[in-house]
């Protein structure tokens, strides 16, 4: 199996709370980071998006938080898309440090809506595969 795709980011010290260490709201623009990421190095950017008619939505969320965050600290945020057969799919997603230490873990449940009619789409990995020119960073 294939390393899962990730980007690295950089802990800004202006991300980070009083006790030092990254807030928390902040590993979610993390994972949205590395998620966009993917979908732009798939070939997908948010203008063509629109201009189909979709966008993605997040449904639910989850954050499991292992070893703090401390300014300067680098890590890596993977992304894997999970596909089953219904209107959403699932996102994991590990916030790591170099040393390999895992920071954080996010899960979510997603889908694609149609804009127009303001309902998911009932096959978003089908939607995917046709925009995508990479399919395969989506595990398609």
């Amino acid at each position: 199996m294939s390393e899962p795709f990730s980007v690295p980011v950089t802990v800004r010290g202006y991300e980070t709370d009083t006790q030092g260490h990254l807030n928390q709201a902040v590993y979610l623009n993390y994972a949205e980071h590395a998620r966009w990421s993917l979908l732009r190095a798939a070939g997908i950017r948010q203008a063509d998006l629109v201009a189909r008619g979709v966008g993605p939505v997040a449904l639910e969320t989850t954050i499991r938080f292992r070893r703090e965050l401390l300014a300067g600290d680098e890590v890596k945020v993977t992304c894997v898309f999970e596909w089953g057969e219904g209107k959403t799919f699932r996102i994991r997603q590990v916030i790591r440090k170099t040393d390999g230490t895992v920071a954080a873990e996010v899960e979510g449940v997603g889908g694609l809506m149609d804009l127009d009619a303001r309902k998911l789409v009932a096959d978003p990995r089908q939607r995917f595969k046709e925009l995508a020119a990479r399919p395969d960073l989506f595990g398609l």
